[in-house]
């Protein structure tokens, strides 16, 4: 199996270059994101070990770039734990796992194992609801042609609504699908980014995308 690590700090990246080799694993390192994507473009990788926080370019922009790309490598994210981003955001950007510093290394080969048995996901389908597109590889939103600018956090909202249209969705299964099932803020936080969205994809467009069902919930129309 071959993986590309994609950390700069040396210290944890020869760690874990070590301990993957010791485990078979044909490995090789990248110390900073232009790098990493350069590398991960052309080097047809089972999995890459990717780190948030990189110089030059961070993570989420490497792995922006290779779903654009149409380069669908496994990606496992690492995460700070008191880091600038949310570890869900990582799935937004269409990761595929992420761990939190500290970790294991058992941990850590646990999860590249699953990984490479997963093999690499299948391209997503462009999901449309009349007229509004959204196409998770390329993170991209569109209406009536028009590229539609939205955060990470607006867009995986916007991806369940669309995924569950027509059906009513509660603020419950927006923040365990978008948030966390672990999540213990104001469930207010959906009316919030239900605003952010409408302002967007309905306000400037004078059409009603997002229908809200009193005491219920959200509902996506078609």
């Amino acid at each position: 199996m071959r993986i590309l690590v994609v950390e700069d700090e040396p210290l944890l990246a020869k760690t874990i270059e070590r301990g993957l080799r010791a485990e078979g694993f044909v490995v090789e390192l990248a110390a900073d994101g232009e790098v990493g994507l350069e590398m991960a473009l052309v080097g047809a990788f089972d999995v890459i070990v990717l780190d948030i926080m990189l110089p030059k370019l961070n993570g989420y922009n490497v792995l922006r770039g290779l779903r654009k790309a149409e380069v669908w490598s496994a990606v496992l994210m690492l995460t700070a734990k008191d880091g600038e981003y949310d570890q869900t955001d990582a799935f937004d950007f269409g990761a595929d796992d992420y761990l939190t510093k500290p970790f294991s290394f058992p941990i850590l080969l646990a999860r590249l194992r699953a990984l490479a048995r997963r093999g690499a996901p299948a391209r997503p389908t462009v999901l449309t609801a009349g007229e509004l597109t959204l196409d998770p590889s390329r993170h991209l939103v569109t209406k009536r042609g028009e590229v539609v600018a939205v955060t990470p956090r607006e867009f995986g909202v916007l991806e369940f609504l669309i995924r569950h249209q027509d059906s009513v969705v509660t603020k419950n299964a927006l923040l365990q699908g978008v948030w966390d099932a672990n999540y213990e803020g104001d469930d207010n936080v959906v009316e919030v980014y239900i605003g952010y969205l409408r302002r967007k994809i309905d306000v400037p467009f004078d059409t009603k995308t997002i229908e809200t069902v009193r005491g219920v919930g959200y509902r996506l129309l078609g």
